[in-house]
């Protein structure tokens, strides 16, 4: 009787959300988060928008996921990587970074359009599969807390949280393990927007800590870090190093995009 008392709640709570969610579309039309033009579904893309985003899907450096023109075979390393390996084990990203997805990721980060977080979940999860482990604890670059006041939320803490809900509705789920505050930015560092990449290097340094109630947590364990743009790595090879000192076993990076600079 219990059983079917749930069932039927749960039957009844999916109509009231559906139909809520219809009278909302009615209300407020769903808009595409990049063009602002009318979509089908609260944060999809427009098909216009769809077609112009460049999307990363083909050959990737084997460590920072950087794509390659050619394919050039199995385990393959950039320049970057071999001359300078980077503090994680693997990295890979959604799309170039540019002008098709700019406005995009700004409105998302500055411009409160959070509701594209479930969408850019599905592309992380799609993306990143190659990076999972079973119980790996997710965790997001932090911003400082007065960057965060002022901002109001962490875009990269809403891109882990749609990562790990995005897995438990997954098939083939992997039990992934959201930890939003296990690092803290503990210098309010400068914007790394026009800094050398050097200066960004010494700008992040030192800038990020493990929260020491997560320390006998994070020891022996994977780590997934997330970001929402990955310009030269800084940021994401400072948290690295800092995760990796506290004790994680290895730590891998994923982002929603990433500049991808000419090789010339």
């Amino acid at each position: 009787m219990k059983l079917i008392e749930t069932a039927a709640a749960k039957t009844a709570g999916k109509i009231v959300r559906t139909s809520a969610t219809a009278v909302l579309d009615v209300l407020l039309p769903p808009r595409c988060p990049a063009c602002g033009g009318s979509v089908v579904s609260t944060g999809a893309l427009c098909a216009k928008c769809w077609a112009a985003i460049n999307f990363i899907d083909g050959p990737v450096c084997r460590t920072c996921g950087l794509p390659f023109d050619y394919d050039e075979g199995v385990d393959v390393q950039c320049g970057v990587c071999l001359r300078d390996p980077p503090a994680y084990v693997a990295g890979r990203s959604v799309m170039h970074y540019g002008d098709a997805c700019r406005d995009l990721i700004l409105g998302f980060k500055h411009g409160d359009h959070t509701d594209a977080a479930p969408m850019f979940g599905g592309w992380l999860y799609r993306v990143g599969k190659p990076l999972l482990k079973r119980d790996m604890m997710v965790v997001p670059v932090p911003l400082h807390r007065w960057r965060l006041f002022s901002r109001r939320y962490n875009q990269s803490a809403l891109l882990a949280q749609a990562l790990v809900q995005f897995d438990k509705q997954s098939p083939a789920r992997f039990s992934l393990i959201g930890k939003p505050d296990l690092l803290v930015r503990r210098k309010r560092t400068r914007t790394q927007g026009g800094l050398s990449a050097r200066a960004r290097r010494l700008n992040v340094r030192g800038a990020f800590a493990v929260r020491p109630r997560y320390r006998n947590q994070l020891r022996g364990r994977d780590i997934l870090l997330i970001d929402d743009v990955m310009t030269t790595g800084a940021t994401l090879d400072a948290c690295c190093k800092t995760l990796s000192k506290a004790g994680a076993a290895s730590v891998s990076v994923l982002t929603l995009a990433r500049v991808v600079r000419p090789a010339f």
